[in-house]
């Protein structure tokens, strides 16, 4: 079973020519593990080693995943696909990739989609289905996953991951792939007139929306010090910007804030590992005083609540 899906796959005509190659030198362990299973579709979503086989994340298995959600909106008829889904991505390998083939498989379907132009928080993703009114939202994303990993999150109208009764629907359609590699992203003019690419305009009202939620606004700014780090992750640009307009003073762990999908400069990029926070506390130790640690990964979707701004600094502050 696990041989004849490989050479399936290896053998079919829309492989991704990226992947053949990686799939002509795997061991027959690395072949094994690729190939034993379908990689599974929860109420999460998906997420997994990144790779070519039926049980790792690629532009097949996402193909597949996109498939099954398309189906799922076409189900709640016409309005659901004029009102589209908002897509959002993060700094790992692949990301803007799947993003994007995300966007033009819906469109096959007749489905728009808003894609950020660019990497953004999971918690801006949520914001920009509510701001255009979307059916709906994908999050490419593996959240704190080793570098291996990516993964893709479902969302519901309102941005909130879906409830387990609406996500075992999608889960139904998903499974009924039967060929995953039969699913193209191929569009035509029309269909790409569908795909919208969102940036500025959101965050700009995203912002405003962050900043009128603080729960003390008028704080003495001074009192507070911030060391922040985005972990190499999403959070360098939006958080910097709210908190320069809130007033805050803070300090940036420069080195990790450009966004890399090997997170070379972080020990771990799981934040509930005391590695993650190594750098940060060399920068406190260096300013020669206290103040908080904040931790800005900010695509961990299944704690946004971490995320957000407003909440930040209580839960992710290590002492003061």
């Amino acid at each position: 079973m696990v041989n004849e899906a490989y050479e399936r796959w290896l053998n079919h005509p829309n492989l991704d020519p990226s992947y053949k190659e990686t799939m002509e030198k795997m061991t027959e362990k690395e072949i094994n593990d690729a190939f034993y299973t379908t990689i599974e579709f929860g109420t999460a979503g998906m997420r997994g080693l990144l790779g070519p086989g039926t049980n790792r994340i690629n532009l097949h298995t996402i193909r597949k995943a996109n498939e099954g959600f398309a189906g799922y909106i076409e189900a709640h008829g016409e309005e659901a696909k004029q009102r589209g889904i908002a897509i959002g991505y993060d700094n790992r390998h692949m990301s803007p990739e799947f993003a994007m083939d995300s966007a033009r498989v819906l469109a096959k379907h007749g489905i728009r989609s808003y894609v950020f132009e660019s990497l953004r928080p999971t918690p801006e993703l949520s914001f920009a289905v509510r701001y255009f009114n979307c059916f709906g939202g994908i999050m490419v994303t593996a959240s704190h996953n080793p570098k291996e990993y990516n993964g893709y999150k479902l969302y519901d109208e309102k941005g909130c991951q879906l409830v387990p009764a609406l996500a075992q629907q999608v889960i139904d359609r998903v499974n009924a792939v039967e060929d995953e590699l039969a699913i193209t992203s191929d569009v035509t003019a029309e269909e790409e007139k569908l795909i919208t690419v969102i940036g500025k305009e959101v965050d700009e009202e995203y912002y405003k929306n962050v900043l009128s939620i603080q729960l003390n606004p008028d704080v003495n700014k001074d009192d507070v010090k911030i060391i922040f780090t985005p972990e190499h992750g999403t959070a360098n640009i939006p958080v910097k910007e709210v908190y320069t307009r809130a007033g805050y003073h803070f300090v940036a762990v420069e080195e990790q804030c450009t966004p890399d999908p090997d997170f070379s400069n972080t020990p771990t990029p799981n934040p509930e590992e005391p590695g993650s926070y190594v750098p940060a506390e060399r920068k406190r130790t260096d300013a020669g005083k206290p103040g908080y640690v904040q931790y800005g990964r900010y695509q961990r979707s299944r704690r946004e609540d971490c995320q957000q701004v407003r909440r930040g600094m209580r839960k992710n502050i290590d002492r003061i």
